[in-house]
């Protein structure tokens, strides 16, 4: 059979891989093409669109980029039509999937999407879109299953994927004293959230002198793109993810990665910032107490978040310095445990792969 994915960034360009790594063992025949980036494309699958052209964040950088997202669009109609795959699978990015989970149910393609749009947050009025044309849902929180199974969706929880590509990752001992103490900091994946956010966490550097510096980059984005920030901070810039088992503190940027730290049991203050008009829409329309996952899954505030105006050194430095003390870390990390350990449930990938596959041999 053929499957058509569409992710628009790295984490669902990593689960879309591992996704066809399954889906391979199900269906030996299995063709993929998609739009996504490197990690798909390692597992065999027909590159159409890459990641850089397609990760927008904000209302305002939305309207900036309509023209490129407009094209986008009409190329992924003309694509699927011109190939007729037996499956499109949708990985998160709901501004876009949404629009092409239409579309493909005129075709008469069955839809699959994984990773839900975070309707429980904002935007409760695209489960309708959802019921009439997602066959099949995949959640990735577990509050997540009954709230769209209550809303008419046939949902399925198999756990966090992110906990299933990480877990051979994690060293259970904390991190060695090995020199000095290392501070991460996790500035995004998209190359705007790192402009935004990457020359404000270095700014702390210089008033940590006891503490190594690492940067973490994402796979997708060039190691030039990085240096024009990094050049004059004493600071060392990793790619591979495994150096977080040697991380002490992190400073992050919302999103799943709040999740990542805390599967790494790392404290860490997390952080966000969009100008100001995407800003104020978002805070008008969001129904959540908290921005970070990790936060909205132990239902209070574990770990401190700085949005905006409060996303500066000089709180940073200080929510740091709290981190750092042994006793609120202890007490982080035991918090982080209790809410990690619902997350993680083995074969997420395999049962996705499965539910999928059997779906497609019945219609």
């Amino acid at each position: 059979m053929h499957y058509y994915i569409i992710s628009g960034e790295l984490s669902g360009d990593i689960y879309g891989s591992h996704l066809i790594e399954y889906i391979k063992q199900n269906d030996e025949n299995a063709e993929f093409t998609c739009w996504g980036g490197e990690h798909m494309k390692h597992k065999g699958a027909k590159l159409v669109r890459d990641l850089n052209s397609l990760a927008f964040m904000g209302f305002l950088e939305v309207l900036k980029n309509f023209k490129t997202i407009f094209k986008n669009y009409f190329f992924a109609k003309k694509n699927i039509k011109d190939l007729r795959p037996d499956a499109i699978i949708l990985i998160d990015y709901p501004g876009f999937n949404l629009r092409i989970a239409k579309y493909a149910k005129k075709l008469n393609i069955p839809v699959y999407w994984f990773i839900a749009p975070q309707t429980w947050a904002w935007k409760d009025n695209r489960n309708n879109t959802l019921r009439k044309y997602v066959d099949k849902l995949f959640v990735a929180l577990p509050f997540e299953l009954n709230y769209f199974q209550n809303a008419g969706i046939q949902t399925f929880y198999y756990g966090h994927p992110l906990m299933n590509v990480i877990k051979d990752h994690i060293n259970q001992e904390p991190p060695k004293a090995l020199g000095k103490p290392v501070i991460a900091l996790l500035p995004g994946s998209r190359k705007q959230e790192i402009e935004t956010m990457l020359p404000i966490m270095l700014q702390i550097v210089d008033r940590f002198l006891n503490y190594r510096f690492i940067v973490v980059g994402a796979n997708s984005i060039k190691r030039s793109f990085y240096e024009k920030f990094i050049d004059s901070y004493s600071v060392e810039l990793n790619f591979n993810k495994e150096v977080l088992n040697s991380v002490h503190a992190a400073v992050t940027t919302s999103g799943t990665v709040t999740l990542e730290i805390a599967a790494y049991k790392i404290p860490q203050v997390v952080c966000y910032k969009l100008n100001q008009i995407s800003y104020f829409i978002a805070r008008a329309f969001a129904k959540v107490k908290y921005i970070a996952l990790v936060n909205l899954l132990a239902n209070e505030m574990l770990v401190k978040e700085l949005i905006q105006g409060e996303f500066n050194a000089d709180n940073i430095e200080r929510e740091l310095n709290q981190i750092l003390d042994s006793n609120n870390r202890n007490n982080i990390i035991t918090k982080y445990n209790q809410v990690m350990s619902e997350l993680y449930k083995p074969d997420c990938f395999n049962n996705i792969s499965k539910t999928i596959h059997g779906d497609l041999l019945k219609k």
